[in-house]
């Protein structure tokens, strides 16, 4: 009869202590935490988006101890293939998962390459009424230096803390946190790749306990809680592309492939604060006065801002403020969505 009571109690103590625990779904996508090489040694030549979800929960038990957990695989590729139909098939889910008063928060595993993109995309579209963590990984799940396995306890450790609460998109990567916004990878192999190199890291994960910097408290760019553009319903993205200065410019084929394809917006990678090639600018000119698509000037350097002359104004250009040219093809994405008024546009630019 002892023995039953003490079985009875222990399974009420076990349910009570798996209630207790926040519940966090994470949400892959692929990439190289998923990725797998034929050598343990290698760190390079891998095959991305090979391991499911399940198993990436399985090989780190110890997450278990922190949150009760639930996977689902939204797609398993290398993130350099990312597509607006991945984008809008997360929104979809993150904004379910937003509503469900069951779950807690939620992590994004997903490929380093377009990790910044897929981060500030989310930030601008969601409420974000939980954290929602993306993390990856720099070397594969078979690598004997991997780092997957750390960066995904952090980042549920990061999803399941109080401290997260309100903060919105998050990105969680080699024991720091970063605003969406900001960060950017900046090596090709190098764990220690992303950065903010505007603004700096907003907080650190020290053995599983976030630790947020104070002035990212205040910092009006550090998180977007509110969704900033309104998707819902959106089966595709207005199209928008990139093109470089550089020198000897021959770009202008590029463009007006661009063109062709249905493009309504440019983003100029310039030189230097955003210089654009003269036989470059003189085309981009002419198709602005034909207000045949929207141009924002940004810059290949990858921090500071990027001014404009009176004289650009007027000619309709954009600045793209301190964004780099990939996020900022996300911002003119999402701006087109509502409006074509180039005032309107700079404004989103300077607000985001």
């Amino acid at each position: 009869m002892r023995n039953i009571i003490y079985g009875v109690l222990l399974m009420i103590s076990l349910s009570v202590n798996a209630l207790a625990k926040p519940h966090i779904v994470i949400l892959a996508t692929g990439g190289t935490i998923a990725g797998e090489a034929k050598s343990e040694l290698a760190t390079t030549g891998y095959k991305a988006g090979s391991i499911a979800i399940d198993t990436l929960i399985n090989a780190v038990p110890e997450m278990k101890e922190i949150a009760n957990i639930s996977g689902e695989q939204i797609a398993n590729i290398d993130s350099s293939n990312m597509s607006d139909e991945i984008w809008l098939k997360l929104y979809g889910r993150l904004s379910e998962l937003m509503e469900d008063s069951s779950v807690d928060g939620v992590v994004i595993t997903h490929g380093t390459d377009t990790m910044e993109e897929s981060a500030y995309f989310l930030s601008l579209v969601l409420d974000a009424k939980k954290p929602i963590v993306l993390t990856g990984a720099m070397r594969p799940a078979s690598a004997m230096s991997a780092d997957g396995a750390k960066n995904l306890y952090n980042a549920l450790a990061l999803a399941a803390s109080k401290e997260a609460r309100s903060r919105g998109v998050m990105v969680a990567i080699n024991d720091r946190i970063f605003s969406p916004r900001d960060v950017t990878k900046t090596h090709t192999l190098n764990i220690d790749t992303f950065k903010s190199p505007n603004s700096g890291e907003i907080g650190y994960i020290i053995d599983g306990k976030a630790v947020f910097n104070t002035l990212s408290q205040v910092s009006p760019k550090a998180a977007f809680k509110k969704a900033a553009f309104n998707i819902k319903g959106l089966k595709s993205l207005p199209k928008v592309d990139i093109v470089y200065t550089y020198s000897n410019d021959g770009s202008k084929v590029a463009i007006e492939a661009f063109l062709g394809a249905g493009s309504k917006g440019i983003i100029v990678a310039g030189s230097g604060a955003g210089s654009i090639h003269q036989n470059q600018k003189d085309y981009l000119i002419q198709l602005l006065k034909d207000k045949k698509l929207v141009v924002v000037k940004s810059s290949r350097v990858g921090s500071g801002i990027v001014p404009l002359s009176s004289e650009e104004v007027a000619q309709g250009f954009i600045s793209a403020n301190n964004l780099n040219p990939q996020k900022a093809r996300v911002l003119l994405m999402l701006s087109l969505t509502k409006t074509k008024d180039i005032k309107e546009i700079q404004k989103y630019f300077n607000m985001y």
